[in-house]
């Protein structure tokens, strides 16, 4: 960074750091309470040449260097093989570091990554407690040890919950989730693993309960999306252990994907319901979140994490908790009016071509179209309509915005008119990249990049007018 502690001392951009006060990090968490201290030596190794330099600067004050990575030495990769796990499902020719299938509890501090626990150690536990690394996410999906042992197939799944319990009685903030896989986990099994957190993990922050994604690559002829009759009985049963956790513990800890009230068309609970939202990254209250925002109701946007590929190229080696640095301008663009910069999490917000005036189309998913409906609809407004895209990239149930890709969006927008405003939600890019590997120049539209939140929307759209169909068929890309 310009004019920081590490550039006035010397440090260059594609400097490889091979030490800190003598000690080789083995990760950002690391590096980063080494560099807070005040008096710095780094050992250098600049193409091949070895230096030492001394920074000096405030205790606390950020050196000014961005690493390129969140780890340093090698991701602990996952030795489950879990018959629900995604990276199974990915279709062929994507990102090699996309099909990278990890159980690493520093991402899970880093990125909200759900770690299962089956390759965490003594020394890990040591090393959460002594460098504060909270909140965890684990993966529990059943309390049974034989189940989770079946569902993991790894037979350290029915004992590694035993770290779970460490970690809480260390008072560490753990949240959990649970995949429910329809005929595996659910009903009575499902209704055993609620009673299993009440009884021994109530000391949970949270627990999400998710459904089962299966895209049309899966090779697993168990696994099958929900009826609407199994979504509604999940969210039966997660309803009503929350009047049990309520009544016992003073809170209801447990509860159901937004997904879960779009599968079987339930009403989406009260704002209250969630108790702060604490699950919010992992799809639990994030309709009402963002109802909340649209309407003006929160001042304070609540911008989702990239979801299950947040640590993945793009990401800030910091964490999705860091702010991004704001990246090239997405589009071809040469009209100087702006929209606000995305906040954390996002790309830059493009500049505009398409006149303020024109009509606008909101890209999203099948999921978001859901969610949005009513919004848009409460806006009275004829100049603003959603644009679905199915997600034929992964097909399957696969319907949330985060997921869209590059070839489904140019597949719609190509079909749209030009001249247009298409507003793009940020939460399905990485560093300006679609999990397909092509980016916003290769749509066929102009794109206006959007914070994924209700109020990042509504500024978008407030910036338009009605448009009459007099002045709809003037501007050009």
């Amino acid at each position: 960074m310009p004019d920081s502690p590490a550039d006035l001392a010397g440090v260059l951009v594609g400097d490889l750091v091979q030490a800190i006060n003598g000690e080789q990090p083995r990760d950002v968490i690391q590096y980063q309470l080494l560099t807070d201290e005040p008096e710095i030596t780094l050992e250098i190794d600049r193409g091949g040449l070895d230096r030492t330099i001394a920074v000096s600067k405030a205790e606390g004050l950020p050196l000014g260097i961005e690493v390129h990575s969140a780890v340093f030495d090698q991701v602990r990769t996952c030795d489950n093989h879990c018959s629900f796990c995604f990276i199974y499902q990915l279709p062929k020719g994507m990102r090699k570091s996309l099909y990278l299938k990890d159980d690493d509890y520093r991402l899970s501090f880093l990125y909200g990554n759900f770690t299962t626990l089956t390759r965490f150690t003594e020394a890990d536990l040591e090393r959460v407690l002594t460098e504060g690394l909270s909140p965890l996410y684990v993966s529990i999906h059943a309390t049974n040890r034989e189940v989770r042992s079946d569902l993991l197939r790894n037979r350290r799944g029915a004992m590694s919950l035993r770290w779970l319990r460490a970690l809480l009685d260390a008072e560490v903030e753990v949240h959990g989730q649970v995949v429910v896989c329809p005929g595996v986990n659910d009903g009575e099994i499902l209704a055993e693993t609620l009673l299993g957190v009440l009884d021994y993990y109530p000391e949970l922050a949270s627990l999400a309960v998710v459904p089962l994604g299966v895209s049309d690559h899966s090779n697993e002829p168990t696994m099958r999306p929900h009826t609407r009759a199994e979504a509604a009985a999940v969210v039966a049963e997660v309803e009503s252990w929350q009047q049990t956790f309520l009544e016992v513990l003073g809170r209801r800890l447990v509860y159901a994907a937004d997904e879960y009230y779009l599968l079987s068309d339930l009403p989406f609970p009260s704002a209250e319901t969630y108790e702060g939202f604490a699950m919010h990254e992992d799809g639990i209250g994030m309709a009402r979140t963002f109802e909340q925002e649209f309407h003006g109701l929160s001042d304070n946007a609540v911008t989702p994490a990239a979801g299950f590929f947040s640590w993945v190229d793009g990401a800030p080696a910091e964490g999705y908790r860091a702010a991004r640095l704001a990246s090239e301008p997405c589009g071809q663009n040469d009209d100087t009016s702006t929209l606000p910069s995305a906040s954390a999490g996002s790309v830059q917000a493009v500049s505009l071509r398409p006149s303020r005036n024109r009509p606008v189309g909101i890209l999203t998913s099948a999921y978001g179209a859901q969610v949005l409906e009513p919004l848009v609809s409460s806006l009275d407004r004829h100049d603003v309509r959603l644009v679905v895209v199915d997600n034929q990239f992964f097909g399957g149930n696969i319907g949330v915005a985060g997921l869209m890709v590059g070839e489904d969006l140019s597949r719609v927008l190509a079909l749209e008119p030009e001249g247009d405003r298409y507003l793009l939600p940020d939460v399905c890019l990485s560093g300006g990249q679609f999990l397909d590997g092509t980016t916003l120049t290769d749509l066929p539209r102009t794109v206006e990049v959007v914070s994924t939140d209700g109020i990042s929307l509504r500024s978008a759209l407030t910036a338009s007018s009605t448009v009459s169909s007099a002045n709809s068929e003037g501007a050009n890309v």
